[in-house]
Formats: C-alpha cells, sequence, structure tokens
C-alpha cells in the first residue's frame, strides 16, 4: 500500500481526476464530485453518453480506489481548499460545470463559493443532486463517531453499503475509516452565510427518499440569484446509479 500523505499535500491535478477522458473540442468541463465513501468510478463512462460539447471530470478524492493509501479528509474547508488548488488550472481555459451526489454537492456548493469569493470565478452550471439545501439543519445528530457495531447499523440503515461488505469483517475494516472520515466532512460542516455562487442552480432528489425531501431541495433556491430548477427523479437516495439516463440528459440540456 502507498505511503500515506497529509490531507491535500501538494497534489497534481492528474491525482484528483480518474476516468479522465480529455476532449479538448469540448466547450465545457463538468466536474463531478462523487457521495460519502465512494469513488470517481462512479462517473465512468459518462463521458461517452454525453455530447462531444462536454468533458467529463471524474473527481478522485483522497482515500479511495487508486488514492487508497492517502489520508482522506474530516473536515469540509481543508478538503475544499485542496480541490480549489489542485482544478486550479482546468478552471481557467474553458467554463466549467459541478456535479455533486450528496456529499459531493455540499463540496460543490463550497467549492463554488470558495472560488467566487477568492478567485472571481464562478460554475456555469452548479447541479446538487441529493443533499438538503446547506441552510437547513440535519434531520439526525453525528454517527461519524459511533462505536463500529452501532456504525454499521447505521450504515445498513441508510443503504449505498452493498450488503456482502457490511457482512463481512474484513471488507468493513478497510472501508469503516472512509466512510466515518467521509461522514465526519458532512457531519461537522456548519453553514455560514454570504455571497452565493453566481450561476444557475439545479437541484435532483430521489422521489423515494426519505430524507431528502422536495421541500428541502427546494430550499436550495435561497442559494442562487439566478436560475433555478427542481428536478425529482425515480429511486431513493442512491438513484444517482438507477437513472443516469434522466440525469444525463437534465445535465445535456443545461450545458448544451
Amino acid at each position: 500500500m502507498t505511503k500515506k500523505t497529509t490531507p491535500g499535500g501538494a497534489p497534481a491535478a492528474g491525482r484528483w481526476l480518474f476516468h479522465h477522458q480529455p476532449r479538448p473540442s469540448a466547450r465545457v468541463r463538468l466536474f463531478c464530485l462523487p457521495y460519502a465513501g465512494g469513488g470517481a468510478s462512479v462517473y465512468r463512462g459518462w463521458g461517452a453518453r454525453l455530447p462531444q460539447s462536454i468533458e467529463v471530470c471524474p473527481v478522485q478524492l483522497p482515500g479511495r480506489e487508486n488514492r487508497l493509501g492517502e489520508q482522506p479528509f474530516t473536515r469540509l474547508p481543508a478538503l475544499v481548499e485542496a480541490l480549489a488548488e489542485a482544478l486550479g488550472p482546468l478552471l481557467l481555459d474553458k467554463p466549467f460545470g459541478l456535479f455533486g451526489h450528496s456529499m459531493g454537492a455540499l463540496v460543490g456548493f463550497e467549492l463554488a463559493r470558495l472560488l467566487g469569493r477568492e478567485r472571481g470565478l464562478a460554475p456555469e452550471h452548479l447541479f446538487v443532486a441529493a443533499h438538503r439545501a446547506p441552510q437547513l439543519p440535519p434531520l439526525d445528530g453525528p454517527s461519524y463517531d459511533l462505536p463500529e457495531a452501532e456504525l454499521v447499523e447505521e450504515l445498513r440503515r441508510l443503504g449505498g453499503t452493498p450488503r456482502p461488505v457490511l457482512e463481512h469483517p474484513e471488507l468493513m475494516s478497510l472501508v469503516l475509516p472512509l466512510l466515518r472520515a467521509d461522514m465526519a466532512v458532512c457531519q461537522t460542516y456548519e453553514y455560514a452565510p454570504g455571497p452565493t455562487p453566481a450561476c444557475p442552480f439545479t437541484a435532483l432528489g430521489g422521489l423515494s427518499d426519505p430524507d431528502v425531501t422536495r421541500e428541502r431541495l427546494e430550499a436550495w433556491r435561497a442559494q442562487t440569484t439566478g436560475r433555478f430548477k427542481l428536478r425529482m427523479l425515480p429511486g431513493d437516495h442512491f438513484f444517482l446509479h438507477t437513472t443516469q439516463t434522466e440525469i444525463l440528459r437534465v445535465i445535456a440540456d443545461e450545458l448544451h
């Protein structure tokens, strides 16, 4: 296993993108951010299914897949700062959009805020999926620091972690540290009022997601002074895996 590094330690942009196929003729880049415990492979294949005008850039965060040996982040501000630094050159030569699912939606939102605040940059479009608006309080208390058995039960309740993994102690010993870190990123987040990203928003949700309801997605409208759309799609919290055709159609319509 690769020697661990400190979070955000002098990363090159290439390490932060995985399954990325450059498309020099594309008009816009779309950076895709994963949910907690997920990796860039979630977005593998999206580039082939979107128009040639869109270059898909799946973002690989430390601590997973090809970056398994690196220490994952546990706090959102440090993650966003490192991500902005790593992606910096790719944000300057053509328009870019951000797509994030669950934890990725929160990361994308705060990345857009940081880029606007510190660099005067704004995404062409921000897609936020399966996460409540950031100004709303969480429904439950923190669970990232639960004892292992209780955390496994919480993961079982949330879904998204395959049953064979949940029932395999050795696999869980590998997966739990990353899940704890990602959950800490989300559950220690504190929203601070301030300027909103100067771009259109599209919020996406699963019709069967019991926690991220239409009302909690609709509240994203307060985070933009631009155009806002809300799309509810078939599926639960992880509709990303079951309604890709519909999601890609939404993206293509907005970034054409």
